[in-house]
C-alpha cells in the first residue's frame, strides 16, 4: 500500500490506514439512494448516518453521472449543491467534504464559498479549465479514468498508463495531491471492470493513492439479477471492496459506510 497523505486546508490526512468516503446524492435520478426532493433535511439525514458510522470524507454530488443519464444544467447543479453544502457546513463544520463535479466553475464556487476540501471529477478533466482551477485552488483532486479503452491492450494497462500520464500533467501544473480512481463502470464493460479489479495493485505503479468506487454498481447487481439497493448488491460490494483493499486501495467510496469500515478492520488483520 502506498504511504500517502493529503493536505486539506493545511491539515495532513494520513492514508496509511484506508479511509471511507460516504456518498451523499443531492440528486433525484442517481442509480441508488437518490433524494426525493433535494431538501436540507434529506441531505442531513444521509450525511448524519454516514458520519455516525465513521465516514472519513463526505462526497456530495448534485448532477447524476450514471450511464445513460442527461446532466442537469450548471445552474441546477449549483442550486442543488448549495442546499447540500450550506446544510453540511452549518451542521458539520469540520467535515472533510468532497464535491463530485466535472465542471470547473462549480468546483471553484464550492471551494471558495464553502471551503470544500476535495474535488472529485469523474470526467478526468474534460472541462479544459478543471486542471488549472484545482491547481490554483490548491485542493486534492480525484482523477477518474472514464475514457473509452483501447482494444489492443489489457484494460488495467491502459488505465495505468493514463494515470501515469495525467498524474504527471497535474503535478507539473502544481496540483500537489492527485488521487486515482479507476472509474469502474465508466466506458468499461463487465469483463474490463473485473480485469481492472483483479489487477488493481498494478495501478499502484503510477505512484498515486487509489480511490475505488464499486458501491452497488451494475457489475454486481446485473449478474446477480437483482437491484442496486438490494442486500445482494451490498454483499457483492463488500466482497469487491475486500478485494480492492487487498489490492492497495486507500479510499473506498460507498453508500454503506459501516460495512466498508468493517471490511477495513478485518482486512487490516491480514496485512
Amino acid at each position: 500500500m502506498i504511504e500517502k497523505s493529503l493536505n486539506s486546508n493545511g491539515k495532513l490526512i494520513s492514508l496509511s490506514t484506508p479511509k471511507v468516503m460516504g456518498i451523499v446524492n443531492a440528486t433525484t435520478d442517481s442509480f441508488a439512494f437518490a433524494c426525493t426532493n433535494i431538501s436540507e433535511a434529506e441531505v442531513l439525514a444521509i450525511a448524519a448516518q454516514a458520519i455516525s458510522q465513521g465516514a472519513d470524507f463526505i462526497d456530495v454530488g448534485a448532477c447524476s453521472t450514471r450511464p445513460g443519464s442527461t446532466p442537469v444544467s450548471s445552474e441546477e447543479e449549483w442550486r442543488r449543491l448549495e442546499i447540500a453544502l450550506r446544510a453540511l457546513r452549518n451542521h458539520y463544520p469540520e467535515a472533510i467534504i468532497s464535491v463530485d463535479t466535472f465542471r470547473a466553475g462549480i468546483a471553484r464556487q464550492a471551494v471558495e464559498m464553502y471551503k470544500v476540501n476535495i474535488i472529485n471529477d469523474i470526467s478526468g478533466g474534460a472541462d479544459a479549465e478543471m486542471f488549472p482551477t484545482v491547481a490554483e485552488l490548491d485542493v486534492p483532486y480525484i482523477l477518474t479514468h472514464s475514457q473509452p479503452l483501447p482494444q489492443e491492450q489489457p484494460a488495467h494497462v491502459a488505465v495505468l498508463e493514463y494515470f501515469a500520464r495525467q498524474g504527471d500533467v497535474l503535478h507539473r501544473m502544481g496540483v500537489k495531491d492527485v488521487i486515482a480512481d479507476p472509474g469502474f463502470g465508466f466506458n468499461k464493460n463487465e469483463a474490463q471492470n473485473y480485469e481492472i479489479l483483479a489487477h488493481l495493485s498494478d495501478l499502484l505503479n503510477a505512484d498515486l493513492p487509489l480511490l475505488v468506487g464499486l458501491s452497488r454498481k451494475s457489475m454486481f447487481y446485473k449478474p446477480l439479477e437483482t437491484t442496486p439497493t438490494s442486500d445482494l448488491a451490498l454483499a457483492a460490494t463488500i466482497a469487491a471492496n475486500t478485494l480492492a483493499l487487498k489490492g492497495g486501495a486507500s479510499i473506498l467510496r460507498v453508500h454503506d459506510v459501516a460495512a466498508a469500515k468493517a471490511a477495513i478492520t478485518i482486512v487490516s488483520k491480514t496485512i
